[in-house]
């Protein structure tokens, strides 16, 4: 439709800018927040920007929702202003019409965000994580102390640390309990190697119960060790540094060792929940169409940094109750796309 076409036109220049503008924005308060850091530790001017660069998905991924609530709220507000809108509004074009072009946009955007949060942003920014730490010489990504529960708990890794490139696991307790989580036996090594299908362990000692007392022995039955190297991977990260498949199984390793899943599960939902946010500022946007006659671009922008806030607000509130159990995973998750989307088709149908 010729209209179709018309919004758009208007709509993708704004946007571009805005994406632009909002990208920027982010890049540089994160590279304010560590830029002295950097330089103090002897860092060069090449690196800080390769660190930025990596950057660049994440802050896509922040600016991509605010930056579709300011330019179709700017699009339509000039729309009115020029009396375009009434225009096209007083030709019989009903509103809704009018801004279906926009609801699609939000649509393929809100598609869009998941895959591109799952496939680059997480990959880039563990990256940008690692050379930061590099560079302030902090802590490097936790993969020691970790404790996993398999076979339904009767089996109890305990590893100092994990080396994912080997794989290998070093400093290894493994506690086996019986159906009464009574004591079988625990097995002792500086290190276990993945062979492909079982760990091969480095001059292991097992303890086994024998008439009320732990017998030490070097026999290890090796067969029954066969837990993922995977595993030790997810436990030791956090599931917003994994993408949406390695969340699930995470999940499942958690329900497997009967740990709670609560937290995990929040941020497996906030995963889909935050994409279809690209939607949800679609309808907001045309809450405001035609209500800016002056002054539309720093309203816009108000209106669309505001409008934010407050989702964030609710967001980070819902998160946190979902994660301590008071509310559902789902529930929490979903909460700021509901309140919003309801506010904004209450507000659309007063327009």
């Amino acid at each position: 439709m010729t209209l179709d076409r018309y919004l758009v036109k208007q709509f993708m220049p704004v946007f571009l800018s805005a994406l632009a503008l909002f990208m920027m924005l982010v890049l540089l308060i994160d590279l304010f927040l560590n830029l002295t850091r950097y330089l103090s530790n002897g860092a060069v001017l090449s690196t800080i920007l390769k660190v930025s660069m990596y950057y660049v998905p994440k802050s896509a991924s922040y600016a991509l929702p605010v930056s579709l609530l300011f330019a179709s709220a700017y699009t339509l507000g000039d729309l009115s202003a020029k009396n375009e809108l009434v225009t096209v509004l007083g030709s019989g074009v009903p509103f809704w019409r009018f801004c279906f072009s926009f609801i699609v946009i939000g649509i393929i955007a809100s598609f869009f965000a998941f895959f591109f949060e799952d496939r680059a942003v997480i990959p880039t920014l563990k990256i940008k994580n690692q050379m930061s730490r590099e560079l302030l010489r902090t802590t490097a990504e936790s993969l020691s102390n970790i404790v996993i529960k398999a076979e339904e708990g009767r089996l109890i890794y305990m590893v100092d640390y994990y080396d994912p490139s080997a794989p290998s696991i070093n400093g290894v307790t493994i506690v086996e309990l019986d159906g009464d989580n009574h004591l079988l036996s625990m097995v002792y090594a500086p290190k276990a190697v993945w062979d492909g299908e079982i760990w091969s362990f480095s001059n292991p000692l097992l303890y086994h119960w024998e008439e009320g007392f732990l017998r030490p022995t070097t026999a290890l039955d090796t067969e029954k060790y066969r837990e993922d190297p995977e595993t030790f991977r997810r436990s030791a990260v956090s599931p917003a540094d994994l993408n949406a498949r390695d969340t699930a199984d995470l999940i499942k390793d958690l329900r497997k060792a009967g740990l709670p899943v609560a937290s995990a599960l929040a941020d497996y939902y906030h995963r889909f929940s935050f994409s279809a946010v690209s939607f949800v500022v679609m309808f907001l946007s045309l809450t405001v169409s035609g209500r800016f006659k002056k002054n539309i671009l720093l309203l816009s922008l108000l209106a669309s940094l505001g409008t934010a806030v407050i989702y964030y607000v609710i967001e980070m509130i819902s998160m946190m109750s979902a994660r301590v159990g008071l509310l559902p995973p789902v529930l929490g998750a979903w909460i700021p796309v509901f309140v919003c989307t309801a506010a904004g088709v209450v507000l659309v149908t007063k327009t």
